[in-house]
């Protein structure tokens, strides 16, 4: 049997009906990320709050761009197959290797968040040497064999663990309504236009685009959803509606509505805040919620993780040896090689402290990220451009906000992170000319 025709057992089956893709988009979004975020947004005040509305507006440009990619071309096979389809093979393969080295990066930073979450039930942990790194991978490696079951296994899980993560934000959001109710005292940050600035708007991009990174998931597993074409779209576009109006009320209610300077210092804002009002109980529990929220994103992640290089190779542009798929259609060669690679970076750094390690690898990995976002912004316009998209001005505008949203992140992300993107690309080139051009494996099936 070649490995074309390995790889190509059986015709993948279509277990990702709409609601596992919207907890797949959705718990992708809401991971750790948005626990920590207040705290690093504290300083700027009011400026945040701007910052969030910016990057939900850009995040919904950018959602809309993939959602009708993914309904023009439902065969892409997801974010590597839109960029091949918009500038070719070789940017194809550039994009899709830096966007897989951002999951797995990012994978890193997730795990290691979970664990710091779960620090606060067992304090020691952090005061052994290498430990917390260990539970990472242990954290990893657990994650990784619940996704080798299969993906409607992983998609199972993940709408379990989307609807405890919401918990704690809606303990947030209901506080918020009380309080707007005239139930309780509070003491809102007073708004003041001479403290608004661009600078301080553009410094958040970045640190808030951060948490709504995971909006084009539903598109990584093309092959695996059912009616792709109308079910990517509903849920990508919901999905990162819900998530984006979720954070702009609950982040933004812990910067204004709890002195600046406690939660500057942090490293529980959203349990210091329940327990503000709640008391010490609950916001326990937040902790623990916040640990499972983690879990929930590193579920998603790792279920693309493996889906990503299996796209890449079915299109000849990456090892063929990614192509084959066990006989659930799982690509375990993809999840085992990047569980691997996580785990060799978190221990490389284990030296490190949790949070800068996390700050770290969240940024680069957002960094990375960008890549993808403004390529496919730049492919849908160029495929409108040569008739293989339909015309419309509407898409035309939003595409262009979104291409132009993507560029003043990458600015606001700074130049570390950014050096190390072209660091990343310039390392990656030679992996394309060395992986010998055949025709994509899914051709070769036929």
């Amino acid at each position: 049997m070649s490995v074309a025709a390995e790889g190509r057992r059986s015709p993948p089956r279509r277990v990702l009906g709409f609601w596992m893709c919207l907890a797949l988009v959705m718990g992708n979004m809401i991971g750790s990320g948005v626990y920590l975020l207040p705290t690093s947004l504290a300083p700027y005040g009011w400026n945040a709050v701007f910052g969030w509305v910016f990057t939900v507006g850009g995040a919904l440009c950018l959602a809309f761009v993939f959602s009708r990619l993914a309904r023009a071309l439902p065969q892409a096979g997801g974010a590597y197959g839109f960029v091949r389809a918009g500038f070719g093979p070789f940017a194809a393969f550039l994009v899709g290797l830096t966007y897989w080295m951002s999951v797995w990066i990012a994978n890193a930073a997730i795990s290691i968040a979970a664990v710091s979450y779960l620090s606060l039930f067992a304090p020691g942990i952090a005061s052994v040497p290498a430990l917390p790194a260990l539970l990472a991978v242990a954290l990893v490696w657990g994650v990784t064999l619940v996704n080798l079951f299969g993906a409607r296994s992983a998609g199972g899980f993940q709408l379990v663990t989307m609807v405890l993560k919401l918990l704690p934000l809606i303990a947030v959001i209901v506080i918020v309504m009380l309080l707007a109710g005239g139930v309780g005292d509070a003491d809102v940050t007073p708004f003041r236009p001479g403290d608004v600035s661009a600078s301080a708007i553009t410094a958040t991009a970045a640190l808030t685009l951060w948490a709504m990174l995971g909006f084009e998931s539903a598109s990584i597993p093309q092959g695996k959803v059912d009616r792709p074409e109308a079910t990517i779209p509903r849920a990508t576009m919901a999905g990162t509606f819900m998530v984006g109006v979720i954070y702009i009320v609950t982040c933004s209610a812990i910067i204004l509505l709890l002195p600046a300077d406690q939660v500057a210092q942090s490293n529980a804002p959203f349990a210091d805040f329940i327990e503000r009002y709640w008391g010490h109980g609950p916001a326990l529990l937040i902790a623990l919620f916040a640990a499972i929220s983690a879990i929930g994103a590193l579920n998603g992640w790792v279920l693309i993780q493996g889906e990503l290089p299996l796209a890449m190779a079915r299109r000849g542009s990456f090892p063929r040896w990614f192509g084959i798929t066990d006989k659930n259609d799982t690509p375990a060669r993809g999840l085992v090689l990047s569980s691997v690679l996580v785990s060799i970076l978190i221990m490389m750094n284990f030296t490190r402290t949790m949070a800068d390690l996390f700050t770290f690898m969240a940024l680069l990995s957002t960094a990375a990220t960008l890549v993808l976002y403004l390529t496919c912004a730049a492919a849908s316009l160029r495929l409108t451009a040569t008739g293989e998209m339909p015309r419309s001005v509407p898409f035309l505008i939003v595409a262009g906000l979104g291409l132009v949203y993507a560029l003043w992140t990458f600015y606001g992300a700074g130049i570390e992170a950014t050096g190390w993107i072209f660091v990343l690309l310039a390392l990656g080139t030679p992996l394309y000319f060395l992986t010998p051009r055949s025709a994509p494996a899914e051709e070769a099936a036929e």
